[in-house]
């Protein structure tokens, strides 16, 4: 509160609550910050900006559910050194079978579980190379993997990926890779991307890592896949349906880690003062009439470039 306040001085700021913010408060205000129901910005008639706390914006990008000519920002950067380290966490967790020595240990069960593999030297492909993407990618190539990026516009090759393609290329890619991870905003080219015939068209051994949107794999066709014996292991931060109800399937399966969609969110300091960081840049630039950065393209539900 003090940081934006400071930012601005003389711009009247109002300070509310999420439960306690009034309809006649969002009909008053020309700029809004935070993630307020989708539902609730049918209020929002002054509305000029609106600021995300989140990278996600798919839930804000419906036609007609900002006034027209409302800009929208993200806050996209926030997000990638926290959700990467996560990754890298669980891949390591996955590889080599540390989830369930400490199931074994919950049992007080010594037992050995079997061989693992090095994650250095592994192919490692990386769908989605937004702000998590990149972080993630850098981080797991130092650790001598090779690396394969996929994204959904053209560009040239990045240093921290071997090789890059476009989402076209991915039924190909991966059969290649060792762990497979997405990191993809929900889109309609994303709802269902892993289906049952790409989840067996990776290796058997395989290990694959969602953190952008649970839409982005057919829960299903997982469960199905994963009683087939197919896949080393998989780490789910988000899932769909989410929260992932208690009677669910997918939660015995004793080589999938399941994580209630906490990689990135207000557990991590730092990543809630990048957070602030954004936004206090944009209410800067919003009140002298400044461009503002991470402006979401309402089409696509991407940051826009």
């Amino acid at each position: 509160r003090a940081r934006l306040a400071a930012a601005v001085p003389g711009t009247e700021l109002t300070f509310v609550g999420m439960k306690k913010v009034t309809d006649q408060q969002i009909a008053r205000a020309d700029a809004i910050i935070g993630n307020l129901p989708p539902e609730r910005l049918k209020h929002a008639v002054n509305l000029n900006w609106l600021q995300l706390s989140s990278s996600g914006a798919d839930k804000y990008c419906a036609p007609g559910l900002l006034p027209a000519g409302t800009v929208l920002t993200n806050a996209t950067g926030a997000y990638g050194p926290a959700i990467s380290e996560y990754m890298i966490g669980v891949v390591f967790a996955l590889a080599y079978n540390l989830h369930k020595y400490r199931d074994n240990q919950k049992n007080r069960l010594w037992r050995d579980e079997g061989p693992v593999r090095p994650i250095a030297d592994s192919t490692v492909l990386v769908v989605g190379l937004g702000d998590i993407g990149r972080a993630f990618a850098s981080r797991i190539k130092a650790m001598g993997c090779h690396v394969i990026g996929v994204k959904r516009t053209p560009s040239e090759k990045p240093d921290y990926v071997d090789e890059l393609y476009l989402m076209d290329s991915l039924d190909t890619l991966l059969k290649r890779a060792d762990v497979v991870t997405l990191s993809l905003p929900r889109a309609p080219e994303t709802d269902g991307l892993m289906d049952e015939a790409r989840l067996l068209a990776m290796k058997k051994d395989a290990i694959l890592v969602n953190v952008g949107r649970g839409s982005a794999v057919r829960t299903e066709d997982l469960c199905r896949v994963l009683a087939s014996g197919h896949l080393k292991g998989c780490a789910l931060d988000v899932t769909d349906p989410e929260p992932l109800p208690p009677e669910h399937p997918l939660w015995a399966f004793d080589r999938v880690m399941i994580t209630p969609h906490i990689s990135g969110g207000n557990n991590v300091r730092e990543t809630v003062e990048r957070v602030q960081a954004v936004v206090t840049r944009n209410l800067r630039a919003y009140v002298s009439g400044k461009p503002l950065e991470n402006l979401v393209d309402f089409h696509t539900g991407y940051k826009a470039h």
